[in-house]
């Protein structure tokens, strides 16, 4: 029998995107990554302020898209406290929390693109791109070590998750859930 450890859950509705941000910005976690009709938004909230990529780097030749209700798909805001998700069904809006259990868990580093300093950090986001494809994004992490020799493709940035396990009667093992913890440069 799997462990409860979605704290809470429901509908939500907002009247405007400052709402969603508001609304976000009450959890008190670290980092926002949301998929969007245009694209991935990256975020990070810092003394209760919500400051997101495309606030940053705001070059007409980088596009990072806004945080809008009208093209957003799902968002998760995390951090070591717990991770909200919320994501578009039909034409409502659908969430959920999980708090920090001390449930069983497979912890797993996933790589991201990212191969080289685009630009210098700014305001908490390091502008990166990945040599084999040519990709940028804006993360919302400073001091990642990348290599000098511009040849190498090594990625350093990893977002760490947790896998949540459950036990069926006769004891096998599966992962049920799974939420984002943390976004890190090794």
């Amino acid at each position: 029998m799997k462990p409860e450890i979605i704290t809470d859950c429901g509908e939500r509705q907002f009247a405007s995107n400052d709402a969603l941000k508001k609304w976000l910005t009450d959890y008190h976690l670290t980092y926002l990554l949301a998929h969007a009709d245009d694209g991935v938004i990256w975020g990070r909230f810092d003394n209760g302020k919500l400051t997101i990529a495309n606030e940053v780097f705001t070059k007409p030749d980088f596009y990072f898209p806004p945080l809008r209700l009208s093209t957003l798909q799902q968002c998760r805001i995390f951090g070591q406290q717990g991770e909200v998700l919320l994501w578009k069904y039909g034409e409502k809006w659908k969430w959920r929390f999980i708090g920090n259990p001390q449930e069983d868990f497979i912890p797993e580093s996933q790589i991201l693109w990212g191969t080289q300093l685009e630009e210098e950090p700014k305001n908490g986001f390091t502008l990166v791109s990945d040599g084999s494809q040519g990709l940028k994004h804006a993360v919302p992490l400073i001091n990642i070590p990348f290599s000098p020799d511009k040849k190498n493709l090594y990625r350093p940035i990893r977002l760490e998750v947790r896998h949540y396990i459950d036990y069926d009667d006769s004891g096998v093992a599966k992962i049920y859930l799974s939420r984002l913890v943390d976004l890190r440069g090794t």
